[in-house]
């Protein structure tokens, strides 16, 4: 297995192009048939647009990449089917919430999401709430991420001005850790009684890591490589 890749920049220059998928009209039958039976397993999957990636160059301080807008069904046809496709990559930012006391906060996804069971930090694959002109905000949906998963606005933290850019073979996920003027189960507290008033939250718990011992199997590999380095 190739071990992540973890690059620290300052800015994203991330484009939009009006650019074909060629996989997804390629593959649109069985798609389509594809996208239905996994309905039929989480029937609260939902057919909407999103941003994935292209062309991906790290220099100096700057990420840059091409993005393209494509349809649910094919991106998780894509992720399903063992990713297909090797020329195009999931790049999506994720809010590494850390508290005073040390702690990195995650949640658990809750099953009825397509990534049911998985823990992560706030994250989602950008769509489009997140074109700003002719490129893609990462920051901005960092933001609406973290807001929607958690209920925490930008007043409850304080963004860094890097980004650890953890680089696998098919995503790449752009991290930025997010302080917070609190312990991590006051954190912990407070997440869990927004979830609480929530009819079906995305998140189903949440988990704190202060060392190594706290990593578990359910993070994907970029969250633990994340860890594991500012753990080191």
């Amino acid at each position: 297995m190739t071990l992540p890749v973890i690059h620290r920049v300052t800015e994203l220059d991330l484009r939009l192009r009006s650019e074909p998928w060629i996989f997804a009209e390629q593959r649109r039958a069985e798609i389509d048939t594809h996208f239905a039976r996994r309905v039929e397993e989480k029937p609260k999957l939902w057919n909407g647009r999103v941003l994935l990636g292209r062309n991906p160059v790290f220099r100096g301080n700057r990420f840059r990449a091409d993005y393209f807008e494509t349809g649910f069904d094919g991106f998780l046809a894509w992720i399903d089917w063992g990713f297909p496709d090797s020329g195009v990559f999931n790049g999506f930012g994720m809010g590494a919430l850390r508290c005073a006391d040390g702690a990195f906060v995650l949640g658990e996804m809750a099953d009825h999401t397509a990534n049911g069971g998985r823990i992560y930090f706030p994250s989602g694959t950008p769509d489009r709430d997140d074109i700003s002109g002719s490129s893609v905000d990462i920051a901005g949906s960092v933001a609406r991420e973290v807001e929607e998963e958690t209920g925490l606005t930008s007043e409850d933290y304080r963004a860094a001005e890097h980004w650890d850019c953890v680089v696998t073979p098919t995503a790449i996920a752009m991290m930025r850790i997010l302080h917070v003027a609190s312990t991590g189960e006051a954190l912990a507290a407070k997440i869990e009684a927004n979830l609480a008033r929530q009819a079906s939250p995305e998140l189903c718990a949440i988990h704190l890591v202060r060392n190594r011992a706290d990593l578990k199997p359910a993070m994907p590999v970029f969250v633990t490589a994340f860890l594991e380095a500012q753990l080191a």
